[in-house]
């Protein structure tokens, strides 16, 4: 039986799962018996340690189950039940075939998406946390972008709202509905802050898919406010931006609050 500081070698070259070159990890994680005690928990615990630690990067296979399951010392079961968990969690994917197996993922912050949304839908998070949250994020993201952003995305910024604005007067809902978050994004990209940018998506698309339960019904206002917060980043007035923004946003919140009335439902917190 080999030892858990022994190396394994990938049987054979894998497909990558995620854009660009997958590879065997440089350096070969080094795997202890896993304890009794939730064994699938152990291994998830470890993997996650080796990519804590380095070992394995993005883009890198696993080592096939038969040897991750003699390197843990537990059954293939085990570490099924262990990849089938961070496939959950959005830390490996696994593939089928000849050339599959288990790939560290790239990070996808989608994850964290059906994550708070689950927990609202629970119970757990309250819609009203999320929209206080959205708004906080929000304003530390104007501030920064008023510090970091660029012509270049000024400019990106000018043509999503122009984009809303036709969509808006053309009456194409479906379309509008689709990008109608992408303003947030690209203020979010502006502080050039990958993790605000992660988590202003998340916020963003959790509010999205909350009106989106209730229809389309556009507000009037929308794209003069959004040009207003624009022309306060571009003359990196912070203060101006963050107000215009605080107030558009507990405007959508209430339009979301009454709108819910009036069609007889309640918030997944109040359910």
């Amino acid at each position: 039986m080999k030892t858990s500081t022994e190396k394994v070698v990938a049987d054979q070259p894998a497909t990558p799962a995620e854009p660009g070159r997958v590879r065997a990890a440089a350096t070969q994680p080094s795997f202890r018996k896993a304890r009794a005690r939730r064994t699938f928990e152990d291994i998830c615990v470890q993997i996650r340690a080796e990519v804590g630690e380095g070992r394995l990067k993005p883009g890198d296979r696993l080592p096939a189950e038969r040897d991750l399951a003699e390197q843990f010392g537990v059954s293939r079961n085990a570490v099924r039940e262990a990849l089938r968990s961070l496939e959950v969690a959005g830390v490996v994917q696994c593939q089928r075939g000849v050339a599959g197996g288990a790939f560290i993922r790239h990070g996808d912050p989608a994850i964290i998406t059906q994550a708070v949304q689950d927990m609202v839908l629970l119970g757990r998070i309250s819609v009203d946390g999320v929209i206080e949250a959205r708004i906080l994020l929000m304003n530390d993201a104007l501030r920064l972008a008023c510090e970091r952003a660029t012509h270049v995305d000024f400019d990106a910024i000018e043509r999503d709202i122009d984009l809303i604005a036709r969509l808006t007067a053309s009456g194409d809902l479906s379309r509008r509905s689709e990008h109608i978050i992408d303003f947030y994004s690209l203020v979010a990209r502006a502080t050039h802050n990958e993790v605000i940018v992660m988590l202003v998506d998340s916020l963003s698309e959790i509010f999205r898919r909350m009106l989106d339960r209730l229809g389309p019904d556009p507000r009037a206002d929308l794209v003069d406010v959004r040009r207003s917060i624009l022309a306060h980043l571009r003359a990196r007035d912070a203060e101006a931006a963050t107000r215009e923004m605080t107030q558009h946003l507990e405007r959508l919140s209430r339009d979301l609050r009454s709108r819910e009335k009036a069609l007889g439902r309640r918030a997944p917190s109040e359910a």
